[in-house]
């Protein structure tokens, strides 16, 4: 899998990352929301450059001009609720794109720190030939995207496949790399070193869904 880490380089995605992770900062959920749709823009743009172009005859009131434009039928798919914003932002950018969801989420079993993937509601295009992206913002221990990725192959085989994720661990990326095709990409604004015993993400920024849109009741 070909890891694309953004935070390598400085760029504006620094201060986006460090207004998500300040506690003063995110508790205004619309800032957050926002930052996050900003950085699946980021990603968004990144990852256009790896796209297949073709050329296309644009006429002016003046004259006309050859552009190169994406090819590519992509299909958005993002995990509810936390990959809203994310989705958001991708869309900014891939406004012709066809979109699915998909909820996916944790259930803890009796011991707090143990628990399964449940995938429950999806609703997905025809993905045959084309390039897939999935979008969650936490890539913990990865489980939720693989859990994704095998929920989405009744639905046709992509021929190109990326992960956008806003911050990750190191443990889930490993896990990526271990459970997805060899010619997937990541596209992750940054990676963080460790995961806690309940399997978040440290530093991280806490629980992005709640964050983004209040804290849920547990059942």
């Amino acid at each position: 899998m070909q890891i694309h880490n953004l935070s390598e380089n400085n760029s504006i995605l620094n201060q986006f990352i460090a207004e998500l992770r300040d506690v003063s900062i995110q508790k205004d959920r619309m800032r957050f929301r926002r930052n996050i749709e900003r950085i699946g823009e980021i990603l968004g743009y990144e990852m256009s450059k790896s796209l297949t172009y073709k050329t296309k005859s644009i006429t002016t009131p003046l004259d006309t001009i050859e552009s190169l434009l994406p090819k590519n039928d992509v299909v958005l798919c993002s995990v509810l609720r936390a990959g809203v914003p994310l989705h958001n932002g991708l869309l900014n950018y891939f406004d012709q794109a066809e979109n699915a969801f998909i909820s996916a989420y944790r259930h803890h079993l009796e011991n707090p720190e143990t628990f399964e993937i449940v995938v429950e509601y999806l609703a997905c295009p025809d993905l045959t030939g084309k390039t897939l992206i999935l979008a969650d913002p936490m890539l913990a221990t990865g489980q939720s995207l693989v859990a994704t990725y095998k929920a989405l192959q009744p639905f046709g085989i992509p021929k190109n496949i990326h992960i956008m994720a806003v911050i990750g661990a190191e443990a889930g990326v490993d896990y990526l790399k271990n459970n997805l095709p060899n010619e997937a990409s990541l596209w992750i604004a940054a990676i963080d070193k460790t995961l806690d015993s309940k399997g978040y993400i440290v530093p991280g920024l806490g629980d992005a869904g709640d964050l983004a849109f209040g804290e849920k009741l547990q059942h």
